[in-house]
């Protein structure tokens, strides 16, 4: 039974590391119109929290016509 417990666990950690890595740059890139495939490759190399932290600063993108 206690097995079970830990692999619970096991398999929550590692859906929030992949939400904390993958989704929240992807959807903050997206709604501030920069490329999330950028943001994505950002948070991996570097870590989700300077990806999320750096697109909260730099806000939106500029218009490009």
């Amino acid at each position: 039974m206690e097995d079970i417990f830990i692999l619970v666990l096991y398999v929550l950690a590692m859906v929030a590391l992949l939400w904390l890595y993958f989704v929240v740059p992807w959807n903050m890139a997206k709604n501030r119109n920069r490329n999330p495939w950028i943001w994505v490759g950002i948070s991996i190399v570097g870590s989700p929290l300077l990806a999320i932290l750096l697109l909260y600063a730099l806000g939106d993108a500029p218009n490009t016509v």
